[in-house]
């Protein structure tokens, strides 16, 4: 075994140390916790670093590279509960990428998060958040998995209510944890399951685990009650934890109220964790979910659901973004819509076609809410698009990056990342046996998103600055930045946007060389990353962009993308907003269709109307009985009881022990007289003997009288 496997479990431990250090340490500590922070990200980058290398070296050898390690955690009767890790090329481009995207984003929030006086609290909560998600990926072992898992759920709940005196954050933040407990319920649920049909949580054990072929063998053959396999059983609510943690419908609902959270958190939990942890837990179990009667992958149910929960999503998510006006929110439902691509692509393609994308989308998501945090930044913590404008002469570094990180998730065609990453989806949707709709439900995707990015960028960096009062540019530059407080900061209307300091500059520009470069390793010509991830040498051959009709798939993906920016540019971009209260363009058009998507199709109304309702209809219930039922029930079982609890004492005292006492005192004053009459006094007795002597006589006379 190689060292770097056997010491895999170092990469989540060290931020975690880090963690745990900032927390014990003084909260004026600063230069302490972003040393300790970001100093252990780039240790544990430099591990991952070398887990990945240790994969290139054995890559091809005999199939896929895999060493495991654990140890013995919990015994309960004979069995011992284990904890283990893995490392296999899932892993190893999981770990560079969480830990390479997750030390930009520190290095990004040392300026964002300068002025608040939380610092050192944040980068605690952030290193632990790293640390969790870290562990996620290394995990061998279902169990260890799902406490990483549930790492992430803390961390999320404290991240996204960072400002907590805030009642929106406060808020967002319940929202996201219930929401998320949900489908951690079907998680637990069907790890239960899991290890009670195989008798073991590791993943892989020599033979043995529960995602290999003899254990998959067993759930398959096995059937429930329903006529389902075991293991789509079990696969579908192992899905169903992943459609809460990436917010697939309909547990969609509480990212978009995540954007509360100040904006690296967003962008940690947009790009490399939290939503990334649904799709690689569908990657990771996917031998579970594919498994069929013949012993390989097949259309099989449980794929077939996270299809179509995919495509819906990311359609239903597209639609939304195209109304919003907040800036966040608009990236926040982009990243729900790429997510139901990813989760289309592992339903459609397989692992190496849904988790490309998942790796593109890091980079190029975590670029563009980054450079939403420095437009907020430059604009003093203004969010609404309408009143912005015009920022590419104030932002040139971010307005660059942006633009990058916008065609790039677009799909711009040949450039960019995401064209090849989000094309082999659609090229696997388009061939997909079951059903066509998929395909076209991503195409539309493809459109939308298109448009609606277009429309972001024309709304934010184009036209003219929509906030009246501007002192001209330049006049601000060199300025402190704005204070990050405990106490929501107010829009400057006399004071310019600014470009942000190097600090944040720096990891926008690294992001986007990324957005752009990382599309070569997945090209039809040289598919090395589907050839990583399964184990199978990779070489170029630039006659694949001819064969199955990838040519033709190529250009009508290049038009939907032009369409969907030409239309975007030509409904912002040409006819600018002058104020920022002017309506959109959409709502002056189709003013109905505009607040059905402006109000995301009242998702969150329906659920207020209907579940929450139920929710808190049913707590009434249950109150009135804990009160008046039950409690009412206890109480007169009390009253009884007491009532009872008298009477046996009124018996007792009254009657028992009255007649007792009554009996005991005759008794004793009996014995008593009784006693007088054996003194042991001789003359006593001739006493008595006397008087009866004459009794005696007396009645003798008496008789013979008579």
């Amino acid at each position: 075994m190689t060292w770097i496997a056997q010491n895999l479990w170092l990469i989540p431990v060290l931020p975690l140390v880090a963690s745990g250090v900032i927390a014990v340490n003084k909260q004026r500590q600063r230069k302490l916790a972003v040393t300790l922070s970001i100093g252990s990200m780039v240790m544990a980058f430099l591990l991952s670093l070398c887990a990945f290398s240790a994969t290139l070296l054995h890559h091809g050898e005999s199939g896929v590279f895999r060493e495991v390690a654990g140890f013995n955690w919990l015994q309960f009767g004979g069995q011992w509960l284990q904890l283990g890790w893995v490392l296999d090329p899932l892993t190893a481009i999981m770990l560079v990428m969480v830990s390479f995207v997750s030390l930009l984003i520190f290095i990004f929030s040392v300026g964002y998060m300068a002025h608040d006086e939380n610092f050192t609290r944040f980068f605690c909560f952030m290193s632990l958040f790293a640390a969790a998600m870290l562990g996620v990926v290394i995990a061998n072992n279902l169990l260890l998995f799902f406490i990483c898992w549930e790492l992430v759920g803390l961390t999320s709940y404290l991240l996204i209510g960072f400002w907590y005196h805030k009642p929106s954050a406060a808020a967002a933040a319940k929202k996201a944890f219930i929401t998320t407990r949900i489908g951690d319920l079907g998680l637990l649920l069907g790890m239960v399951w899991l290890y009670a049909e195989t008798g073991t949580l590791n993943f892989y054990a020599n033979g043995s685990g529960c995602l290999e072929q003899s254990a998959l063998t067993t759930m398959v053959t096995h059937m429930t009650a329903a006529g389902m396999a075991v293991s789509t059983a079990i696969g579908l609510l192992i899905f169903l934890g992943a459609v809460g943690k990436s917010g697939q419908l309909p547990l969609h609902v509480w990212l978009p109220d995540a954007m509360e959270g100040p904006t690296p958190v967003s962008a940690l939990i947009h790009a490399a964790t939290m939503v990334a942890a649904g799709v690689f837990l569908v990657a990771r179990v996917y031998p579970l979910m594919s498994a069929h009667l013949d012993g390989a992958a097949a259309e099989t149910t449980a794929l077939t659901v996270v299809t179509w929960i995919g495509a819906l999503t990311a359609i239903f998510a597209a639609s939304v973004a195209v109304a919003q006006t907040d800036i966040k929110r608009i990236l926040a439902y982009s990243t729900i819509s790429q997510l139901g691509y990813m989760m289309l692509g592992l339903g459609v393609g397989g692992v190496a076609v849904g988790m490309f994308h998942l790796i593109t989308h890091a980079f190029f998501k975590a670029l563009l809410f980054l450079g939403s945090g420095s437009v907020i930044h430059g604009c003093h913590e203004e969010q609404d698009v309408r009143k912005m404008g015009g920022l590419k002469k104030f932002m040139p570094v971010t307005f660059a990056t942006y633009a990058i990180g916008m065609l790039a998730l677009a799909g711009f065609p040949l450039f960019f990342s995401g064209f090849w990453s989000k094309d082999e989806i659609l090229h696997a949707a388009h061939g997909w046996p079951v059903s066509h709709i998929p395909f076209f439900l991503g195409c539309a995707g493809a459109l939308l998103t298109a448009f609606y990015m277009t429309r972001q960028v024309a709304l934010v960096f184009f036209g003219n600055y929509r906030v009246t009062g501007v002192v001209e540019k330049g006049s601000n530059a060199g300025k402190s930045p704005v204070q990050h407080s405990n106490t929501p900061s107010l829009h400057h209307s006399n004071s310019a946007p600014h470009e942000s300091p190097a600090v944040m500059t720096v990891p926008l520009v690294i992001l986007a060389g990324f957005a752009i470069l990382l599309g070569l390793v997945g090209t039809p010509a040289w598919p090395w990353f589907d050839g990583f991830l399964n184990g199978e040498p990779a070489g170029f051959d630039f006659n694949k962009l001819t064969e199955d009709g990838t040519l033709g798939l190529m250009l009508a993906s290049a038009v939907i993308v032009f369409a969907g920016l030409g239309l975007g540019w030509w409904l912002y971009g040409k006819r600018q907003r002058r104020t920022a209260e002017e309506p959109d363009v959409l709502q002056g058009a189709q003013p109905a269709v505009f607040a059905l998507l402006e109000n995301k199709y009242f998702v969150d109304e329906i659920y207020e109307a209907t579940i929450i309702r139920f929710n808190a209809w049913a707590a009434q219930v249950c109150d009135f009985l804990d009160r008046w039922i039950w409690g009412g029930a206890v109480l007169l079982v009390s009253y009884v009881t007491l009532g009872l609890s008298w009477l046996y004492r009124f018996t007792d005292e009254f009657v028992v022990d009255l007649g007792f006492d009554t009996g005991c005192e005759t008794l004793r004053e009996g014995g008593d007289e009784l006693s007088k009459w054996h003194s042991g006094r001789v003359q006593t007795y001739l006493r008595v003997i006397g008087v009866a002597l004459v009794v005696l006589v007396l009645f003798l006379v008496w008789g013979r009288k008579a």
